[in-house]
């Protein structure tokens, strides 16, 4: 079974390797889909939504929100972020003590775009 919790945050960037409009320094509010894949326990769950909401917000969330992502990455283009938060997660299972593994991760750069990343 699929288990998915949905995050927001918000950061500025520019885009280093483009030319254009988002060459130059803006913000987006970042929506980011996490999925996990994993059966169902006896307690009637795959994952804990808390538990979830927990391993995305220190691994993921507390890093990039309100932060320019250029700090971080030599060009935060939305498919460079969905790797990195894919290498941050990657090891969910561990991270949350459960059988689960990452399945998906979306991210929505404003309303009408997103990326999304099963892994390698």
């Amino acid at each position: 079974m699929r288990v998915t919790r949905q995050f927001i945050f918000s950061a500025a960037h520019h885009l280093t390797d483009y030319k254009g409009a988002c060459e130059r320094p803006h913000g987006h509010t970042y929506k980011l889909a996490i999925t996990v894949d994993g059966p169902i326990k006896s307690d009637g769950l795959v994952l804990d939504f808390v538990d979830l909401k927990r391993v995305v917000n220190e691994s993921v969330i507390d890093l990039l929100d309100h932060t320019d992502l250029n700090d971080r990455f030599k060009n935060p283009s939305a498919e460079l972020i969905t790797v990195w938060i894919w290498e941050q997660l990657k090891d969910i299972g561990t991270q949350t003590g459960t059988a689960v593994t990452l399945h998906k991760v979306k991210l929505w750069e404003g309303e009408n775009t997103y990326v999304s990343y099963k892994g390698k």
